[in-house]
């Protein structure tokens, strides 16, 4: 997507992004008794009472445990305030709990105007969270960029008409899933030059 005008909005997913909460989604699925792969939210959705009562109990106590053992991705801290020094609009949006990810964040010391979750808005990939923030900031969603780590990240960018960024930690884009919805690539916040200059022309 060409850069018509500088970004003026970053919305960032969580884990696997900003922190690293070491979940272990295959894990979770297991003791869930899903099928490998499955995206858990929207599994859990269309599962009677009260396995989704069970399944939602293991979900949160893996959440909770992400929490407490979360650290923050290097640089990224510098990088966010980078972009407030430059006034930029900020949020996060997570598919975590609203309770998990203010916990997490909490733990790492970052701090958003904006904590969006699936408590508070349709989970990615729906583009929902997106154009809301876009309203509330007063900015269009060709000036924001969606910034995650997975494909649900950048399928919601790219429904909500903004930019997308995958953070790929360390890995080649070509490894990582949705890399082919991509406009850019991040392999680590400590070397952000490149993807500041892309994002300000």
């Amino acid at each position: 997507m060409p850069c018509r005008s500088p970004v003026r909005g970053v919305v960032f997913d969580l884990d696997g992004t900003l922190v690293d909460s070491a979940l272990d989604f295959d894990a979770m699925r297991a003791e869930m008794g899903l099928a490998a792969g499955v995206p858990v939210l929207e599994t859990l959705a269309t599962m009677a009472e009260h396995d989704a009562a069970r399944c939602h109990e293991i979900l949160h106590r893996h959440e909770r445990n992400g929490a407490e053992r979360a650290t923050v991705m290097l640089g990224a801290a510098e990088f966010i305030h980078e972009l407030h020094r430059r006034g930029l609009k900020q949020a996060v949006w997570t598919r975590n709990s609203r309770a998990v990810a203010l916990a997490t964040l909490e733990r790492v010391g970052l701090v958003f105007d904006d904590v969006i979750s699936r408590d508070d808005a349709p989970p990615k990939p729906d583009p929902t969270a997106i154009l809301d923030l876009c309203r509330r900031w007063r900015v269009e969603p060709r000036e924001t960029v969606m910034l995650g780590d997975y494909t649900f990240d950048m399928e919601a960018g790219r429904r909500a008409g903004a930019r997308t960024v995958l953070y790929t930690a360390g890995q080649p884009p070509e490894a990582c899933e949705g890399h082919k919805l991509a406009d850019r690539s991040l392999a680590n916040f400590a070397d952000a030059d490149e993807l500041l200059a892309w994002m300000l022309a």
